[in-house]
């Protein structure tokens, strides 16, 4: 791979958000509107049990806090993805001299990128209006971002592949894939809470892991560091089976021609 490639592609996305400011409140607004509403909520819940709830502030919003860098990292390569494909802009960048692995590093850039930037706003606001710092997590908090980002990148390069294959019909995976993965990723509760089956399959899912992590250093300040090496494991694995099945869509795209159709 040549980072001057890598870089071209990343400025090219740069100065569309430079220009548009739809895309950066894209980037700001929602995650600002969840930490406002769901933070105001767990506020209510812990005045109205009497402060019998000291942690459940620390939870919620920590957790609002990480669950929005891994769907940020999935947007930043997914709806960068779509940016091409709305402006028709998909057979310009692969007839040009770069190869599909800068593309997807360029995406995962720009995605690196998002998530400092929405991070930084969250984690902000956690401070100013609830007292909540995130950074409270320490040293641990980098194991957990990392692993949250890389999960991210897992569902944005499938979605891509997905709609790479299927046309803007399944854009709407841009948007939908991640919270598929919502209700076994024991985000706002521990994962002894789910069923025996639903146990299982947040056992395979890497943000389960994560967010376990959270709710063991918040509570305990000790991280397990089982979970955090079972989650980067999985990480690796589903990063390279993602890679993986994008350039098998790509070769077919390729191969059928439609590459140059998508979009129309």
């Amino acid at each position: 791979m040549r980072p001057r490639h890598i870089a071209a592609l990343c400025l090219r996305q740069i100065y569309l958000y430079r220009r548009s400011l739809t895309r950066l409140l894209e980037t700001f607004y929602w995650p600002t509107m969840d930490l406002l509403l769901w933070g105001f909520v767990t506020l209510y819940l812990q005045r109205s049990s009497h402060g019998r709830m000291p942690l459940f502030v620390s939870y919620f919003i920590g957790a609002l806090i990480l669950w929005d860098v891994l769907f940020r990292a999935e947007q930043g390569i997914s709806v960068s993805f779509l940016e091409d494909m709305w402006s028709r802009n998909l057979i310009n960048v692969f007839v040009a001299p770069v190869t599909v692995t800068e593309y997807l590093s360029s995406l995962m850039v720009i995605s690196a990128i998002k998530v400092i930037a929405a991070f930084a706003v969250t984690s902000s606001l956690g401070w100013l209006l609830y007292s909540f710092s995130i950074f409270k997590l320490g040293i641990y908090l980098l194991p957990l971002v990392l692993n949250l980002v890389a999960m991210g990148w897992t569902i944005g390069i499938l979605t891509t592949a997905l709609i790479l294959r299927y046309g803007l019909e399944a854009e709407i995976l841009a948007w939908a894939l991640a919270f598929l993965f919502l209700p076994f990723s024991a985000v706002f509760y521990p994962v002894r809470i789910l069923p025996r089956a639903l146990r299982t399959v947040a056992m395979f899912i890497p943000a389960s892991h994560a967010f376990e992590g959270m709710r063991s250093v918040i509570s305990s300040g000790v991280f397990p560091p089982a979970e955090f090496a079972y989650a980067a494991g999985l990480n690796i694995l589903y990063i390279l089976l993602s890679v993986w099945f994008f350039m098998r869509v790509y070769k077919k795209a390729l191969i059928s021609g439609i590459i140059p159709k998508i979009g129309e």
